[in-house]
C-alpha cells in the first residue's frame, strides 16, 4: 500500500481512482441527513477535518452537488456486518457509508488517516475507494487504572487512539489491591477509604458518577463501549480496607501500595461478601450501558479451589441478574457450567490449554490476551526504562507477528471473539509513560485484531506505519521509535 493510503488496520479493499484529489478547503461541508444518531459522527467528522486545516467545518443537512462535500449516510448495498463501512474519494467529493453508525465512525476514521499535507500548506486526500470490515468484533484495550489513576482528560487521549485505530472496546480495571476508583452509590466509602493513592504513595484519585458518563459519552461517539471489570475474588485489599466485615477478624486491611499479587481475598463464609458482590454489580449495571461486566477471577493464590468456585459463581449470578454477560480472567476456565456467553479472556500462555478448549465447547467465548504479545507494559527491550518483563520484551514485532487462529492448540477458531490488548501501571505514573507504551504498539494489536490474515504484512505494515508517527509528533505525543520501525529522523 501506497504512502497516499497508508490506513492502519489494512482494510480489505483499497482501490486507487484515476481522479483528481479531493482538496480541502475553507468551502468545504459537511453533509448529513437530519438523524439524531449522526449528528454527533457529523460533529466529530467537521472537528477533524477542522484540526488539520485549521478551519472550521461547517455541517449541512440539505443534499448538495457542489464540490468540496464530504456525504455522510447510511446505506444497505454493503457487504454483511454491522461495522462494515464504505470510503470514495474523487471528483471533487468525499462519500462515508456504512450500514451502522459504528461503522460510519470507522469511515470517518479512515478519511482522517488518508489526509496528507501538500508541500504549499494545503491538505488533500487522494482518490480511492475503500470497503472495509473487521476480522473480530471485540478490539480492546485493557488500561489498570487501579495500580495509578488516570485522570478522565487523559483517558480521553487514550480513547482516541483506541478510535483512531478502530479498536472498540475499552476495558478498565477499576479495583486492585492499591485503590478502588469507582464511586458507587451503595457502597460509598470504598473511594473514601481506598482511592487516595497509588502504587508507591503517588497520588490516587476515583471517577465520580459524573466522570463515569462523561468516559462513556466520549468513548461511544468514538464508537467505543466500556466494560467495567470490578475484580473479585482476589486482588481486592482495597475493598478490605474499606469494609471491615469483609475481613473473618472483622478488622479492616491495611492499605496497600506495593505491587504484589496473590495474597487477598474474599470469604465465601461472611455474609457481608455476597451482599458486597451483589451492591457492587448491580451499581456497576445500573451505571454502565451494554452487555458486558468483568469480574476479574484472577490470581486467587490462597484460596481452595470450591470456595473459588463458589464465589466466581456468586459474582457470576450478581451479573447475570442484570442481563449482563460475564467477563472474566482465564483462572475461570476450571469452574463448570458458567453462564452462558461468558467471555474467558485468556492471558497466561504458560499454562496448560486444555481448560480453555473445554470451556469454549461448553458456550464460552475465548478472547485473546496473550501477555507476550499484547501486553504493552512489557518492556520493548531489556533496558527499557518503563514496564516490567514477566512475560518477556514485546516489541513492535512480537505485537505484530502472531495469528490468533494458532495461538490457543485445540481451540475452535469459531470460540474466539477478539483480540484485546493490556495496560497495567506498576510502573506507568503519566500520560507521556502511557503513550510510550502504547504507541507504536497499540497500531500493531489493532491491525492483527481487524485485519484478515491475508491482508497483514509486517513489512508493509511498518512502511505506512511511517507516515503515523508523523501524526502522532503532530499531535504533541510521546512515543517510542521501536528500531524494528520505519521512521522519520
Amino acid at each position: 500500500m501506497s504512502d497516499a493510503f497508508a490506513v492502519v488496520p489494512a482494510p480489505l479493499v483499497v482501490q486507487p481512482l484515476p481522479l483528481q484529489p479531493f482538496v480541502i478547503t475553507r468551502s468545504t461541508i459537511v453533509v448529513v441527513d437530519a438523524d439524531d444518531d449522526l449528528m454527533p459522527i457529523a460533529v466529530l467528522t467537521a472537528d477533524l477535518l477542522g484540526r488539520v486545516t485549521g478551519r472550521a467545518v461547517e455541517i449541512r443537512y440539505a443534499e448538495l452537488d457542489a464540490a468540496g462535500v464530504v456525504r455522510m449516510r447510511l446505506v444497505e448495498d454493503l457487504p454483511p456486518g454491522p461495522e462494515t463501512y464504505r470510503v470514495v474519494v474523487g471528483a471533487g467529493r468525499v462519500r462515508l457509508e456504512a450500514r451502522t453508525t459504528e461503522g460510519l465512525v470507522h469511515a470517518v476514521v479512515t478519511l482522517r488517516q488518508l489526509v496528507r499535507e501538500r508541500p504549499d500548506g494545503g491538505v488533500e486526500i487522494d482518490a480511492v475507494r475503500i470497503e472495509d470490515s473487521p476480522r473480530y468484533p471485540w478490539r480492546g484495550l485493557s488500561v489498570d487504572v487501579a495500580r495509578h489513576f488516570v485522570s478522565v482528560p487523559d483517558l480521553k487521549v487514550v480513547i482516541g487512539l483506541m478510535g483512531h485505530y478502530k479498536l472498540n472496546v475499552l476495558h478498565l480495571h477499576l479495583t486492585d489491591d492499591q485503590a478502588w476508583r469507582l464511586d458507587l452509590p451503595s457502597r460509598p466509602e470504598l473511594v473514601r477509604r481506598s482511592s487516595a493513592h497509588s502504587v508507591d504513595g503517588d497520588p490516587g484519585g476515583h471517577y465520580s458518577a459524573a466522570d463515569w458518563d462523561e468516559i462513556l459519552a466520549y468513548a461511544r461517539a468514538r464508537a467505543i463501549r466500556v466494560v467495567p471489570e470490578i475484580d473479585v475474588p482476589g486482588h481486592v485489599n482495597a475493598a478490605l480496607h474499606a469494609y471491615r466485615e469483609l475481613n473473618p477478624d472483622g478488622e479492616p486491611a491495611a492499605e496497600y501500595l506495593g505491587i504484589d499479587v496473590g495474597f487477598s481475598r474474599l470469604s465465601d463464609d461472611l455474609p457481608a461478601t455476597h451482599e458486597f458482590l451483589a451492591d457492587v454489580f448491580g451499581d456497576l449495571a445500573d451505571m454502565t450501558p451494554g452487555g458486558y461486566l468483568h469480574i476479574g477471577g484472577d490470581e486467587v493464590l490462597t484460596m481452595g479451589h470450591e470456595e473459588y468456585e463458589r464465589l466466581v459463581r456468586a459474582a457470576s449470578a450478581a451479573v447475570t441478574a442484570h442481563g449482563k454477560r460475564v467477563v472474566a480472567w482465564q483462572e475461570v476456565a476450571s469452574v463448570p457450567d458458567l453462564p452462558e456467553g461468558t467471555v474467558v479472556q485468556y492471558w497466561d500462555t504458560r499454562v496448560d490449554p486444555a481448560p480453555f478448549v473445554a470451556a469454549a465447547r461448553d458456550g464460552a467465548q475465548i478472547l485473546l490476551s496473550p501477555g507476550s504479545r499484547v501486553y504493552l507494559d512489557m518492556k520493548y527491550t531489556p533496558d527499557f526504562p518503563l514496564g516490567l518483563q514477566w512475560a518477556g520484551c514485546v516489541d513492535l514485532r512480537d505485537a505484530y507477528d502472531w495469528e490468533p487462529a494458532d495461538l490457543v492448540a485445540g481451540l475452535p477458531p469459531e470460540a474466539v471473539i477478539g483480540v484485546e490488548a493490556a495496560l497495567w501501571t506498576e510502573t506507568l505514573r503519566t500520560l507521556e509513560d502511557l503513550t510510550t507504551m502504547l504507541l507504536p504498539r497499540l497500531a500493531a494489536v489493532a491491525e492483527v485484531a481487524w485485519s484478515a490474515p491475508g491482508r497483514r504484512d509486517y513489512d508493509d505494515f511498518a512502511a505506512r506505519l511511517r507516515r503515523h508517527g508523523r501524526h502522532w509528533d503532530r499531535m504533541g505525543l510521546v512515543w517510542h521509535r521501536s528500531a524494528q520501525g520505519t521512521w522519520d529522523d
